[in-house]
């Protein structure tokens, strides 16, 4: 099997990039290069077969993939009874080891809790100086700190910020609908939800704190027109008045 090949796997290399296939829903991405470090974390394995790539290293405590592993795919085995997700110990490698930039896959969906455990992993890995982002088919998710991004237009998806670590102060957002100058956002409250692209590029910007920017893509579903009735214990009509 062979890494994913796109048209930046020519391009020259700016940073030393760990790729970490995790164990959440299986989503389709491109973009991993040939000289990217792909870990696969337990089931995330197996998305790797999926997805056509041999990783270089399988972190696993094996309670949710037991299949075969391919000749020269060096292991890491832990037990279940531990403190680290078999994500966080593959991002722990990833800082151990002086990779610059972090890109997770297949992180999303499944348990809630492993869900959050992912996304405070990400906010881990950026305050121990990785660049961090998050690709799936319907999201992404990048992690900012002193720092600015620039996104080109993406008809059809949301842009969201949140504060994930502390207030985030001196926020800025220029080429979106909501536009910021110099906000405070707080973990406690969604102020940077659902804003959208007014410019070919929204650019965004932190001065304080960690943000985290979420592009989603919107799916179209037909509004609700009425609500049917439902019938009581004794087959009675029990429809409610809004």
């Amino acid at each position: 099997m062979s890494r994913l090949s796109t048209s930046c796997a020519s391009s020259p290399r700016k940073k030393r990039r760990c790729v970490v296939v995790s164990g959440g829903v299986f989503s389709p991405v491109t973009g991993i290069r040939e000289d990217d470090f792909v870990i696969a974390c337990d089931r995330g394995y197996a998305h790797c077969i999926r997805l056509g790539i041999k990783p270089d290293l399988l972190i696993s405590d094996f309670d949710s993939y037991q299949g075969e592993i391919a000749p020269g795919v060096a292991l890491d085995r832990h037990i279940p009874e531990k403190d680290d997700t078999d994500t966080m110990l593959a991002v722990r490698h990833a800082v151990d080891h002086g990779f610059e930039e972090l890109v997770l896959c297949c992180a999303l969906g499944g348990r809630l809790d492993h869900l959050v455990a992912n996304l405070q992993t990400m906010v881990f890995a950026r305050r121990r100086g990785l660049r961090v982002s998050l690709l799936s088919e319907d999201t992404e998710i990048h992690v900012l700190q002193r720092e600015s991004l620039s996104l080109p237009r993406r008809n059809g998806w949301s842009l969201s910020l949140f504060a994930v670590d502390g207030p985030c102060r001196g926020v800025s957002i220029r080429g979106a609908y909501y536009p910021l100058n110099d906000a405070e956002l707080f973990p406690s409250f969604p102020l940077g939800v659902s804003n959208c692209w007014s410019e070919e590029y929204a650019e965004i910007s932190v001065d304080e704190g960690i943000l985290m920017v979420i592009l989603s893509s919107l799916r179209q579903e037909s509004p609700v027109l009425s609500i049917p009735s439902v019938s009581g214990p004794e087959g009675e009509s029990d429809v409610h008045t809004l």
